[in-house]
């Protein structure tokens, strides 16, 4: 949503909103911003000079629901902070009482090929700045959205609930994950069917849905080897793609995943939760109980986590997926059963479990490190089901991984 077009890259005194990347930078520095008050700051600036009413804004950010315009008010706030706003300093937004708003800097838009971010020379960026959005079709004519980014030994992951490649690419949730394993690798990731950038409007549904996406997307990326990365659900769907295609995977990498959905965990009480979290999401209970969004970010997130980084999955669960695709999407995962295939893995693999997870639970990531041959288990000291950047066990995911990686067998790969 925003009314930008054309090249998509915009700038207004000492900043750079680059629509089509989903940032904004002061000078070489992001500025963090949630998915509304982003999408806010898109509107604005496109009408530039031009008063915007506040119904207007409404209808254009949530076009499909009914909200009080209390949250425009939170979004213009968020944004006047992020911008430096101060009575004394230069003005940005304008407020016209009991109408709405007008963006009042003036705006020069910019065409850069491909949205590179000016580096000075001789200097690389810690990170990479811009991913390759690309499109696949999968067999039974789904459109799948997948990305590259990095250079280097591939690795793999598996689409999971709640991915948008352009909503996360600057979001604290999922960024570090792609920055900090693109600095040595490259990192390829999809949005699933109903999910994200990928086509939402699809009759199959089903664990074999997924595992044919996966398929897709490897041939489409032009990938022969590489290592494959699976969190949550997507742990199983590594599991089976393994099985199929040892060839194929050099390394195996599950993180939160499990082998049995809720309906094969012996736990008659947890299934009874399942269904009915699947009945409130089902009946679009967070439309009319914006805290059903907190309880659900509390059992992903619950520890180590800043306001920001709440307020970003809350978003993501928005901007993501349909309740519709929700719903289907958490049914087909209590249907999930590849346990029978754990003694069939053949590849170096490694589990990472955080001890308190409560999406899935840690008693699965023993299972899967005890029935695949060799595998190596890493418990995590966190509750997190997502680890965030600035917990502990991130670090140790991530020399974990290093090591892993490069003392696992050979990391070759050849790519076209």
């Amino acid at each position: 949503m925003n009314s930008l077009k054309s090249c998509g890259v915009y700038e207004f005194g000492p900043f750079r909103l680059d629509v089509k990347e989903r940032r904004l930078l002061r000078g070489e520095r992001g500025v963090p911003l949630t998915g509304k008050a982003f999408d806010t700051l898109c509107f604005l600036v496109g009408r530039h000079g031009s008063l915007v009413p506040k119904e207007e804004l409404l209808n254009a950010l949530w076009p499909e629901t009914s909200v009080e315009e209390n949250n425009i008010d939170r979004n213009i706030s968020t944004l006047r902070k992020a911008l430096g706003e101060k009575s004394a300093s230069p003005r940005y937004i304008e407020t016209v009482p009991r109408v709405g708003y007008r963006f009042v800097a003036g705006v020069t838009e910019v065409c850069v090929a491909e949205s590179a971010i000016d580096m000075p020379r001789g200097q690389q960026p810690e990170s990479p700045n811009r991913q390759e959005i690309r499109f696949c079709v999968s067999p039974d004519h789904v459109r799948i959205a997948y990305a590259k980014v990095g250079s280097g030994f591939p690795i793999v992951k598996v689409a999971n609930c709640f991915n948008h490649l352009a909503f996360e690419w600057q979001s604290p949730i999922w960024h570090h994950w792609v920055r900090d394993l693109a600095s040595e690798n490259s990192i390829v990731r999809y949005d699933g069917r109903g999910n994200g950038l990928s086509e939402w409007n699809v009759e199959n549904m089903s664990f074999d849905a997924w595992l044919q996406d996966l398929e897709t997307v490897v041939d489409a990326a032009g990938l022969e080897k590489f290592a494959l990365m699976g969190q949550s659900q997507g742990g199983a769907v590594a599991i089976a793609y393994a099985v199929k295609h040892p060839e194929r995977v050099s390394h195996l990498i599950l993180c939160g995943a499990y082998s049995r959905g809720a309906n094969f965990r012996g736990r008659p009480e947890a299934a009874e939760v399942r269904r009915a979290l699947e009945t409130l999401v089902q009946l679009n209970w967070g439309k009319s109980n914006p805290s059903f969004f907190q309880l659900v970010t509390n059992l992903y997130i619950p520890e180590n986590t800043s306001e920001e980084e709440q307020s970003w999955f809350k978003e993501l669960q928005l901007i993501s997926v349909s309740n519709v695709n929700l719903v289907r999407f958490m049914r087909g995962c209590d249907e999930i059963d590849v346990r029978a295939l754990l003694p069939l893995v053949r590849v170096p693999t490694i589990v990472f479990h955080s001890e308190k997870d409560r999406i899935a639970p840690p008693e699965e990531g023993r299972i899967l490190a005890a029935e695949i041959a060799g595998a190596k288990f890493v418990p995590l000291s966190s509750g997190n089901h997502i680890l965030v950047a600035a917990e502990p066990a991130w670090e140790v995911f991530r020399s974990e991984l290093a090591a892993f990686l490069q003392n696992s067998g050979p990391a070759s790969a050849s790519t076209s």
